[in-house]
């Protein structure tokens, strides 16, 4: 009798779980709490009007405003534990969600450019009469900040890399692909898949359970109705990460600029599209760090070994350290 009591308990909390890690999100995270009050404004895009949110919070002592974009498989909420400690160091902080991922607008129809994000980006700083900024980039959103700061040099105080992507220029390697063949895998896409890929690419083979709620925020919406705009968007962003690099613009950055890096990172899109042999050569950050440091007129590199993509959910501590021996405070 008590080992079938046993058995229920375990049988009813198993499935309360699996409902739980099951339950939709909703395609604009409406049923996902972020780590700072999130607020909203409509910007005129295209012919359209899209909503975009933003969490902006003021330090106590302000030494300037970061602004953190977020990368391709990310949104705001991953930031949570830099803005606690940039807060507490004195710093404003503004972390946008830029359209077609997590709080804001998943349109119907968009065309994607980093030229177009960073305006939205500008227009709403304007609304909240932000003026310069620290622009923090992690992953696609350091390929947003260096377009941000070649648009508006001007609103830049410093330029911060964390493992962006679009070091290198991957259309030498990767064939053109139609749009859809993104959008049909991304239809195709399951919790396990979304793991082995950050697995591979972003932890090097070495998985955390602290992890796993990127994952969630990846995958809990894939059962929706609404899944398949997202999915949509989501292949509208990768063809804009291929299609439009920054890398032949380094060069004419004007900004301070810092490459942070971790030195286990291997991330480079399309690499299933290609042999093993050219796969091999791509997302070298220990060679392209120096590489591209070298391109730029005013940088810094920040070599950090043992860590891979996602240094700041890697290792907080090793990251925000490097990044205050090197932030402005002017």
């Amino acid at each position: 009798m008590k080992m079938h009591l046993l058995f229920m308990i375990l049988l009813v909390t198993s499935v309360n779980f699996y409902a739980q890690v099951n339950k939709s999100l909703g395609i604009n995270l409406e049923q996902y709490t972020y780590p700072y009050k999130v607020g909203y404004d409509t910007i005129l895009s295209q012919q359209q009007n899209l909503v975009m949110a933003y969490m902006y919070e003021l330090g106590g002592n302000s030494k300037g405003t970061v602004m953190l974009l977020h990368g391709k498989n990310f949104n705001g909420a991953y930031w949570g534990e830099t803005i606690k400690n940039l807060l507490a160091k004195g710093y404003n902080v503004f972390v946008p969600d830029q359209p077609g991922f997590g709080k804001s607008t998943k349109p119907q129809h968009y065309q994607y450019s980093f030229n177009q994000l960073a305006e939205n980006t500008r227009m709403v700083m304007d609304k909240l009469n932000i003026d310069k900024v620290i622009v923090i980039g992690h992953s696609m959103g350091g390929m947003l900040a260096t377009r941000f700061a070649l648009m508006f040099p001007e609103r830049v105080k410093q330029l911060i890399l964390e493992n962006p992507i679009g070091l290198e220029d991957w259309r030498k390697w990767v064939p053109y692909k139609d749009i859809d063949v993104y959008y049909d895998r991304e239809l195709k896409k399951s919790r396990e898949s979304t793991r082995q890929y950050m697995l591979t690419s972003y932890f090097h083979n070495e998985w955390k359970t602290s992890y796993d709620e990127l994952v969630y925020l990846q995958t809990a919406f894939l059962q929706d109705p609404e899944y398949p705009l997202l999915a949509w968007n989501s292949a509208l962003t990768y063809d804009m990460i291929i299609t439009q690099p920054v890398v032949h613009e380094f060069q004419n950055l004007k900004v301070p600029t810092v490459l942070i890096l971790g030195q286990l990172d291997r991330t480079a899109l399309g690499k299933e599209m290609v042999s093993k042999e050219v796969a091999a050569q791509m997302g070298n950050y220990p060679k392209l760090g120096k590489e591209i440091s070298g391109k730029i007129s005013n940088c810094q590199l920040i070599e950090l070994q043992g860590l891979g993509h996602i240094p700041h959910v890697e290792n907080f501590n090793t990251f925000f350290d490097a990044l205050m021996k090197v932030i402005s405070t002017k």
